[in-house]
């Protein structure tokens, strides 16, 4: 019995060990080429009902900030998201916030409030935001003039959008 067992686990470990090398392969100066994912489309309401569809924006890139109105650093971010609305916006970049989860009034008063300039979106169900698995706020999606995401991250900081847009 002794023997059947040590047999039987000598060759599960012959087969793990087989089967786990052949996961990944390190090929020496092979090219790199990074992967991107065409972001999900998606059609929301702004804050006067009119419809915005994420395909429509296809041939220019597009800065999505997922956000809440109760969230304090979506609140600490907000004049760095003006910064790029007005720095880049000439540029082709559209700019978008959309909110999560809250009441078209609430969202309303505080984008008054807060004198926000970019279009504003309502994801009443959430499903954009599952859609990119958005699992904290703010999030920030940068999306490529092909429809790429390119860089998906909770601040501005990380965005680095002077390296891949000309300032006039």
């Amino acid at each position: 019995m002794k023997k059947i067992n040590v047999a039987l686990f000598t060759i599960a470990l012959l087969v793990f060990c087989q089967a786990n090398s052949s996961l990944g392969q390190f090929i020496p100066n092979a090219p790199f080429k990074a992967a991107y994912v065409y972001a999900p489309d998606f059609s929301l309401k702004d804050l006067q009902g009119n419809v915005f569809q994420l395909s429509k924006q296809r041939g220019k890139p597009v800065l999505i900030f997922f956000g809440t109105t109760w969230c304090p650093s979506c609140r600490t971010e907000l004049p760095f998201y003006k910064e790029i609305y007005e720095t880049y916006t000439k540029g082709s970049l559209e700019v978008i916030y959309i909110n999560i989860m809250e009441p078209r009034e609430k969202v309303a008063k505080f984008a008054k409030a807060n004198s926000l300039p970019f279009k504003i979106l309502l994801d009443e169900d959430g499903e954009v935001a599952t859609s990119y698995a958005v699992v904290g706020v703010p999030t920030l999606v940068l999306i490529d003039k092909e429809g790429k995401t390119i860089k998906t991250t909770h601040t501005t900081a990380d965005l680095q959008l002077k390296k891949l847009f000309s300032v006039k």
